[in-house]
């Protein structure tokens, strides 16, 4: 199981002294101790509006936004990444999670061939502070970056004020970064998902999420996940998690993701949260098996089927 000290948490040079401990202790906790992250990604109700918890396919549990405070209460997951208000709404009856509160968002509802992708702050990092105050357990934020659109300056400028201010409260960042805009012309290129691992780094964010490269005939989506996890230095990389598949391609995806590729873990949504409380828990553990106790996909699966269980 891998697992690190305190003392080998690696505090960047932006926080200063007196919000260390508080960094570790934040890097502790998202990570549960392992170095890694298993974010559970809540943040899709604007994103995606209603269409990730209604309809063909989903599991009726998930029309209900508690649904995901359940699961996150339930299961074993190192943060429960949602926004501000909705963290705000449950929060107070689920404080033993760790809380990531994502800082921007849009919906999906303007296609990128009509105007290229923006998502501008919501709040200030006084708003989250605030959260934390009030007794939530908010460990870190979470920033969505579109490169390639005409509006990735303003997202940059934003993103990196976010950074330097979390740091100098001891909380992490995540970047959620996507190539994305009519500049780009293929999302999911290799090279380019490096690209944004890289400025994910140069930016000082903790950890990045992207998306998984597209396999070739020459080389596998993991083996190709290389130069993205090379490219982002000392930031830790996780994959997002997509629309959801069987456990058995999604676990498999996932500990090559790791052992093959270099990922740090993994930033899962639709994959969880679509599923019946009980099949989700089972799932979170199942995933925290592999990402943060390093378990073969047999045996997370047998986590997910009930046969043994999961515990950290």
């Amino acid at each position: 199981m891998p697992s690190i000290t305190r003392d080998q948490v690696r505090v960047p040079a932006d926080v200063p002294a007196g919000a260390r401990e508080t960094y570790i202790d934040s890097y502790m906790a998202a990570t549960r101790g392992s170095g890694r992250l298993m974010l559970f990604a809540c943040d899709q109700k604007i994103e995606h509006l209603n269409d990730d918890f209604y309809g063909q396919g989903i599991d009726t549990a998930d029309a209900e936004p508690e649904h995901l405070f359940k699961i996150g209460s339930q299961g074993v997951c190192g943060v429960l990444a949602g926004q501000r208000g909705l963290v705000s709404h449950y929060a107070a009856d689920y404080p033993e999670i760790n809380y990531l509160v994502k800082m921007n968002s849009k919906t999906s509802l303007v296609p990128t061939s009509q105007e290229d992708p923006y998502s501008p702050q919501l709040y200030s990092i006084d708003t989250v502070l605030d959260l934390r105050d009030n007794g939530v357990n908010v460990v870190g934020i979470g920033y969505t970056i579109y490169i390639g659109s005409e509006y990735e300056a303003s997202m940059m400028t934003e993103a990196s004020q976010l950074i330097a201010d979390a740091h100098a409260n001891g909380m992490l960042v995540v970047l959620w970064i996507y190539p994305r805009g009519k500049a780009v012309a293929a999302e999911k290129d290799a090279h380019l998902i490096a690209g944004a691992a890289g400025l994910a780094c140069c930016l000082g964010a903790d950890f990045v999420k992207v998306n998984p490269p597209k396999g070739t005939d020459a080389a596998t989506s993991a083996v190709l996940l290389k130069e993205a996890c090379a490219a982002a230095g000392r930031t830790g990389l996780v994959c997002a998690g997509g629309s959801t598949v069987d456990a058995s391609t999604f676990l498999t995806q996932l500990h090559e993701q790791i052992h093959v590729g270099g990922a740090v873990g993994n930033a899962t949504g639709r994959n969880i949260h679509q599923r019946s409380l009980d099949e989700a828990v089972r799932l979170t553990k199942a995933i925290s098996a592999i990402t943060l106790a390093d378990y073969s996909v047999e045996d997370a699966l047998k986590v997910f089927s009930g046969e043994k269980d999961f515990t950290l």
